[in-house]
């Protein structure tokens, strides 16, 4: 079915046109129906699935049908878990609003950038508000934004939400909505906790789910690389010179990491910059842009860049270091591959991380064949196991586990 087919107002439809989209995703054309008829949802769909837009386009059709005269009052509130993420879901809703004879004003509310131009912009009257949930709650304590006035509330990417420690600050910002008021939540994927998150926030919600969608992994063409972990930079280097890959995205396991191998391939002639979230905006927003023009052609990331980022053209992942978590393995290769085109990702592996690849491949449901280049071949054994050793990936204490202990001990 053409977007053609939903009650969309021809502003809007002619901004579909202009910026080439023609045909729903799965998830746009089962959810854009249930949000015009005024539906809470649950949604669930993978990464690059087009989330963004199935909540954007009608939301911006309701809007319209009832925009009121006078000073703007904040109607959508939008919560992202990242800054860039806030940034492409704002420029979503200019980019289809384009053509409305009334545009909406759109504020983006993020950290690392002035709060005092935030709240100037508030200040003159808004329409829609996209936030990362701290910078609104800074907002909020000083008493400089009314969001009783709300009619749509946006949870994206939720589930990474919770990872970020999430709950407290939800719980904040729900005080202050009206109870009557429409919600939509999306997720990639639905940890246990979600349930009780749901639950805050709408008992009603109609649960969408894409089955029928190939999974991330089906569409992108994965490798396994056994070397040892003073040979991944060479490797890389020989990998990136053999392939002549257009962009690259690198996962790095920490900040330190990403910043210090980008200072050496950039040595060795490569165009690398470093992305995570020790930079300050305008340097994030520089470093993205600069990739998506293809003035770097390797960025070094820490997972800050496995959600939220939308560069269609990312020709090849590789995960210098595996993720901690299954979640974020999908999330990462799912940044290749996007709007149905075919992708590559490469895992490099040495003895200490094939249980946790075996781990990840059986969440996944997926086995992916182990494979050694000439030149850079793992060599020796795995280390013999100790009682008292370091933990295993994925089996370190979590923070309510550790706080716990604290409170025992304390109380002993």
């Amino acid at each position: 079915m053409p977007f053609s087919t939903f009650k969309l107002c021809s502003h809007i439809q002619e901004a579909l046109l202009h910026v080439g989209f023609t045909h729903p995703t799965p998830i746009q054309e089962k959810v854009i129906p249930l949000v015009l008829e005024k539906k809470d949802i649950l949604a669930r769909a993978q990464t690059g699935s087009g989330k963004s837009a199935s909540f954007v386009l009608p939301l911006l059709e309701l809007w319209n049908a009832d925009k009121q005269e006078g000073k703007a009052k904040i109607k959508v509130l939008v919560l992202t878990p990242t800054r860039e993420l806030c940034v492409q879901v704002a420029e979503a809703f200019e980019s289809f609003g384009a053509f409305l004879h009334v545009k909406p004003k759109v504020v983006s509310v993020i950290g690392g950038e002035k709060i005092g131009e935030q709240l100037y912009d508030i200040q003159k009257g808004c329409d829609i508000v996209v936030a990362t949930s701290g910078r609104l709650l800074d907002i909020m304590s000083k008493k400089q934004i009314n969001l009783s006035h709300v009619e749509f509330f946006v949870l994206d990417e939720a589930d990474k939400m919770l990872d970020l420690g999430f709950e407290q600050e939800l719980n904040a910002i729900l005080e202050v909505l009206p109870k009557q008021r429409q919600n939509l939540l999306f997720s990639a994927t639905y940890p246990e906790k979600m349930q009780t998150i749901a639950a805050k926030i709408t008992k009603r919600a109609v649960d969408v789910s894409i089955e029928a969608e190939a999974p991330t992994v089906e569409r992108i063409m994965q490798r396994a690389i056994e070397v040892n972990k003073e040979n991944r930079a060479p490797l890389l280097r020989h990998l990136l010179r053999e392939n002549q890959w257009e962009l690259v995205l690198v996962f790095m396991a920490n900040k330190r990491a990403a910043d210090n191998i980008a200072v050496k391939f950039r040595k060795h002639g490569f165009l690398a910059e470093s992305f995570h979230g020790d930079l300050l905006q305008e340097d994030r927003a520089w470093t993205l842009k600069s990739f998506k023009e293809r003035k770097i052609r390797v960025l070094f990331a820490t997972d800050i860049a496995s959600r939220g980022l939308d560069i269609e053209a990312v020709s090849c992942v590789i995960n210098f270091d595996l993720p901690r978590a299954t979640e974020d393995y999908i999330h990462r290769i799912g940044r290749t591959g996007r709007a149905g085109k075919e992708g590559l990702a490469i895992s490099f592996i040495d003895h200490e991380d094939k249980a946790h690849f075996a781990l990840i491949e059986k969440r996944c449901g997926m086995c992916v064949v182990k494979e050694q280049i000439k030149g850079f071949e793992l060599v020796g054994e795995a280390p013999k196991k100790e009682k008292g050793g370091a933990p295993i990936k994925g089996k370190r204490k979590s923070k309510k586990d550790k706080l716990r202990e604290q409170k025992e001990g304390a109380s002993a």
